[in-house]
């Protein structure tokens, strides 16, 4: 079996890593709680599932996964992509609330739907740094 490579993370790296557990952990509570309206608003229309449905489960998995950044440290590397991935399939409920020009969060004109848009790659590029997953596929293809 192949052992695979597992880059070093800095103290920076891990306070964001823990960071941006505490973040999802926050924000999939206020999926089940104080924020349940505001992300229905994020749900897409087009969607063939309960719109309610979606924001509990969603915010079960946010603090699921936000446990898992904060607690599974031998696992971070996998948690990292999984958490890239979850932020790229949620983008086209962000995408909807622009298209549809939703208010919530404060987001209450298009231009500031249209600058929330830039900052989901950047949710990606955090998750995927911060776990060192991006190193540890550079290592695990050069060896």
């Amino acid at each position: 079996m192949k052992q695979t490579n597992t880059p070093e993370r800095t103290v920076f790296q891990t306070v964001l890593r823990i960071l941006l557990g505490a973040f999802l952990a926050f924000a999939g509570t206020g999926h089940l709680t104080w924020h349940r309206t505001e992300f229905l608003a994020q749900v897409p229309t087009w969607l063939p599932i309960n719109a309610d449905l979606v924001v509990l489960l969603s915010g079960v998995v946010e603090i699921s996964l936000g446990l898992s950044l904060i607690f599974l440290r031998s696992k971070q590397v996998q948690v990292g992509w999984i958490v890239a991935l979850f932020f790229v399939l949620i983008f086209p409920g962000n995408i909807s609330q622009y298209m549809n020009g939703i208010s919530a969060f404060g987001l209450d004109t298009d231009r500031a739907r249209l600058i929330r848009l830039f900052f989901q790659p950047l949710l990606v590029l955090w998750a995927i740094w911060s776990c060192g997953s991006w190193s540890a596929f550079k290592l695990n293809r050069k060896s």
